[in-house]
């Protein structure tokens, strides 16, 4: 049986830059074929409510933003569930708060999943805009590259698909969600 392994995007997409790990997830979501299939999944701003999944799955991989005053915008963090849980946390959001709380508590618990959390360091956290700032916009390309090493170290394999979306098209799916028009995560 194949360990199960979702790719959670998380933060706020109302605040610029701290929607990455949601535009990153939605871009390889639209862009590829990802075999094995795993799940992927938009935690936005969930924090809490992503305790469960943490314990359904043996794989979690979350990708959000790390607001890092010691290192410079775009630059990229890895690190497993201990690492980010012992480090000295600098949490500027609400969400990098409740993702950092949440998994001190799951970590008490005897059945959690393997979690790595990638994070880029975010410019504008402050603009309430969808969009992203030069300078994260700038390192996607090598957040991305992260994501499928990450991936392909899980046994993820990723097969771009024909048809492409560009980033500028997930901003605007983010900017002007729409049901009717199949916009949306």
């Amino acid at each position: 049986m194949e360990d199960k392994i979702a790719l959670i995007g998380s933060g706020n997409t109302f605040f610029k830059d701290e929607g990455i790990g949601l535009y990153a997830v939605k871009y390889i979501k639209e862009n590829y074929d990802l075999m094995p299939n795993i799940t992927i999944l938009d935690g936005g701003t969930l924090g809490f409510k992503l305790m469960p999944l943490l314990q359904e799955f043996e794989h979690v991989i979350i990708v959000n933003t790390s607001s890092d005053d010691s290192t410079k915008a775009g630059s990229i963090t890895i690190k497993k569930s201990e690492e980010f849980i012992e480090g000295s946390l600098i949490k500027k959001t609400a969400n990098e708060v409740e993702i950092a709380e949440m998994l001190q508590i799951c970590s008490l618990s005897e059945n959690m999943a393997e979690t790595t959390i990638i994070s880029i360091t975010p410019e504008d956290i402050i603009s309430v805009e969808v969009g992203l700032s030069n300078s994260v916009k700038e390192a996607l390309p090598q957040f991305l590259d992260n994501i499928f090493q990450l991936l392909k170290k899980k046994g993820i394999s990723a097969e771009k698909r024909e048809r492409y979306c560009s980033i500028e098209e997930i901003l605007y799916t983010f900017a002007n969600p729409s049901i009717e028009h199949g916009r949306g995560f």
